[in-house]
C-alpha cells in the first residue's frame, strides 16, 4: 500500500506540473485530494491492517497529501505569474515615449494670507472657530446689535435668499455663535472664511471676499490688550518696525471703536502712492464688545469685557503681494497665480 502511494504521488505531481489553468488545477487536486480519489480505497484497506502497519500508513498518508499541497502551490505560483507576464505583454508600455511633465502646485495667495494669520494667533493662544456661510439674519445681525430697521444694515448690501436667511456679510456670526455655546467662559478665537456682499462696482471690492474676525472675552480685558494683539499681528505680517495708530470710528457691535491703520511699510511713513502720500495706510476696524452683544450671548457686561476686530483678508494680500486689482484673485487665471 506504501508503493502505491509513492507511485500515486509521482502520478499526481506530473499531471499537476502539466496543467495549463487555474481551473484544471483545481480539478486535478480534487481527483487526489477528494471524497473519490484512490486515496480513499487506501483508506478503506486500514481496517485490516496491524497497529503498527496503521502507524506506518498513517505517516504515508500525510507525508502524500503533503506533498500534493506543495505541488499544488507551486504550480499556483507558477500559472499566476505566466498570467502577470500575459497581462504585462498585452499592456505593454513604451517606455521610449516622453513623460508626462507634473508641475508643483502652489498655494493661491488668500490661502498664504490666511494660513499666516492663523499661525500667528495660534501661537498667541487663539483657536480657529468656523460657521456657515448661509447664516440666519438672527446671527448675522440681530445678535451683533443690528435689529431690523437699524441704518447700519445699509452698509452692508446683502443677499437674502428669503426674508430670514442670508449669505454672511461677515464672519462675526461665528462669533455670535461661539458666545451662545461658552455662556459665561472665556473665549479667545479668530473665525477665517468667505463672507458676500453686493459690492463689486470697481477694482478694490468684490461681491465675495475674506475675511479674518477676532473675538477676546474674559474679566480683564482692555484696550491695551487689543492694541498689543493687533501691533503684534501687523509687525508679523509688514515687519518689525510698524506702528498702528487707532481713529474713532463706529460699529454697531463694538463701543468704542476704532479703525485702525499701520504705517507704511513701502515708504516708512514718509508718504508715497501706496499710502496716498500721509504715511499710513488703513487696515482694519475693531473696539471692545458692545454690552449688548455681550447681554444677548447670555454675558454679564459687569463681570465680563472683551474686543472683536475684524480684517480684510484680500486687502492684507493686495498690500502685501502689490497687487492693484482683487478681481485676479477670482479669476483663476494661472499667469497670476504662478507668481505666489
Amino acid at each position: 500500500m506504501i508503493k502505491k502511494l509513492v507511485e500515486l504521488q509521482e502520478k499526481a505531481k506530473t499531471e499537476i506540473m502539466a496543467v495549463k489553468t487555474m481551473h484544471n488545477l483545481n480539478e486535478v487536486k480534487s481527483l487526489y485530494l477528494g471524497k473519490k480519489s484512490p486515496l480513499q480505497e487506501v483508506l478503506t484497506q486500514m481496517k485490516d491492517l496491524t497497529v503498527e502497519e496503521k502507524k506506518e500508513m498513517g505517516i504515508a498518508i500525510n507525508a502524500f497529501k503533503q506533498a500534493v499541497e506543495e505541488f499544488v502551490l507551486v504550480k499556483r505560483d507558477l500559472l499566476q505569474k505566466d498570467l502577470i507576464n500575459e497581462k504585462l505583454e498585452k499592456e505593454a508600455i513604451d517606455i521610449s515615449l516622453p513623460g508626462v511633465k507634473f508641475k508643483d502646485a502652489n498655494y493661491h495667495p488668500l490661502e498664504l494670507v490666511t494660513r499666516e494669520i492663523e499661525e500667528i494667533f495660534i501661537g498667541m493662544g487663539y483657536n480657529i472657530a468656523v460657521g456657515p456661510e448661509v447664516e440666519l439674519d438672527l446671527y448675522n445681525f440681530e445678535m451683533l446689535n443690528l435689529p431690523a430697521g437699524h441704518p447700519a444694515r445699509e452698509m452692508q448690501d446683502s443677499f437674502y435668499i428669503n426674508p430670514t436667511t442670508l449669505l454672511r456679510t461677515h464672519t462675526s456670526p461665528v462669533q455670535a455663535r461661539t458666545m451662545l455655546e461658552n455662556k459665561n467662559k472665556p473665549i479667545q478665537i479668530i473665525c477665517p472664511g468667505k463672507v458676500y456682499r453686493r459690492d463689486d462696482d470697481d477694482a478694490t471690492h468684490s461681491h465675495q471676499f475674506m475675511q479674518v474676525e477676532g473675538l477676546v472675552l474674559g474679566s480683564n480685558v482692555s484696550m491695551a490688550d487689543l492694541k498689543g494683539t493687533l501691533e503684534y499681528l501687523l509687525k508679523k505680517m509688514f515687519g518689525g518696525d510698524r506702528v498702528i495708530r487707532f481713529r474713532p470710528s463706529y460699529f454697531p457691535f463694538t463701543e468704542p471703536s476704532v479703525e485702525v491703520d499701520v504705517s507704511c511699510f513701502k515708504c516708512n511713513g514718509k508718504g508715497c502712492a501706496l499710502c496716498k502720500q500721509n504715511g499710513w495706510i488703513e487696515i482694519l476696524g475693531a473696539g471692545m464688545v458692545h454690552p449688548n452683544v455681550l447681554k444677548m450671548a447670555g454675558y454679564d457686561p459687569e463681570v465680563f469685557q472683551g474686543f472683536a476686530f475684524g480684517i480684510g483678508i484680500e486687502r492684507v494680500a493686495m498690500l502685501k503681494y502689490g497687487i492693484d486689482d482683487i478681481r485676479n484673485f477670482y479669476t483663476n487665471d494661472i499667469r497670476f497665480l504662478r507668481q505666489f
